[in-house]
């Protein structure tokens, strides 16, 4: 089974792609039936207690290999900028995402640096156009997700952004991705201005149906399950600090049906 030709064609229509943030979620977002499941760098930072970027590629690529053993469904890693800054490390970045068995990964274009955030125009092309290389030289189909991080990181550009994108296109990458895209309208545009699917960052206000008709094919979650469960153990945190009470219980997902479901092998 090619999970990478299966992913590849799940783009033919619009879908939604969850992303767990470890094993458990894994098999819990696989038992819902999705069709396939994408790591979150941030939500697996923030389970290990560090921010967003402060994770290893080495401790990502660990992770990538848990929830790809965890599950049956193709599954794409979020690898932010990769092994490094070069174009060779980009297309060494994809080798050990095949080598880990996902079926496609994304790099960006953010340079990991605060003070200058984006790569150059040229550079992040080049990382791009190697990284796809790599993927073309692989023994199985595997979908390469380019990202321009433009809106992540205060620069509201468009023009930029779209620019970027086409240019990722021509260079090879199956997917294109500028999340933090923040109307549908957006989403419309970037969609119309090239011919690779792309995939958008879901965001309270969205709707499947809106972004399906606006033309986008994949719909991630990112952080936001992460950053839903934490925020909901806080809700359950300040119930019993502040009102003594332990209402929040019910609204647990009940032991026996966590208990069976993690008795089952899920991949």
């Amino acid at each position: 089974m090619d999970k990478g030709k299966i992913f590849r064609d799940l783009h033919a229509s619009t879908f939604v792609i969850p992303n767990p943030w470890d094993v458990g979620t894994t098999k819990l977002l696989t038992s819902f039936g999705f069709k396939a499941l994408a790591t979150t760098s941030a939500g697996f930072a923030f389970s290990r207690g560090l921010p967003d970027g402060a994770v290893t590629f080495d401790a990502m690529i660990h992770h990538c290999r848990e929830v790809t053993a965890a599950t049956h469904l193709p599954v794409s890693a979020d690898l932010e900028r990769g092994k490094g800054d070069s174009a060779e490390r980009a297309a060494e970045t994809i080798f050990a995402a095949e080598a880990a068995g996902l079926a496609g990964c994304s790099i960006e274009d953010h340079t990991g640096d605060p003070d200058k955030p984006i790569y150059d125009f040229s550079h992040a092309v080049e990382r791009v156009a190697a990284a796809a290389e790599a993927a073309r030289a692989l023994r199985h189909d595997f979908v390469f997700t380019a990202r321009a991080e433009n809106f992540l990181w205060g620069r509201n550009d468009l023009d930029d952004t779209i620019k970027r994108l086409q240019a990722f296109e021509a260079a090879g990458a199956d997917v294109l991705y500028a999340p933090g895209i923040a109307d549908v309208e957006t989403a419309r545009i970037i969609c119309s201005s090239v011919r690779k699917p792309v995939n958008v960052l879901a965001k309270p206000g969205f709707s499947i149906a809106d972004l399906a008709q606006a033309g986008v094919k994949r719909i991630s979650l990112g952080s936001g399950l992460t950053n839903f469960a934490f925020g909901m153990l806080e809700t359950a945190v300040r119930e019993i600090q502040q009102d003594g009470t332990f209402g929040y219980a019910r609204a647990a997902m009940p032991f026996g049906k966590l208990q069976t479901l993690f008795s089952k092998d899920m991949a």
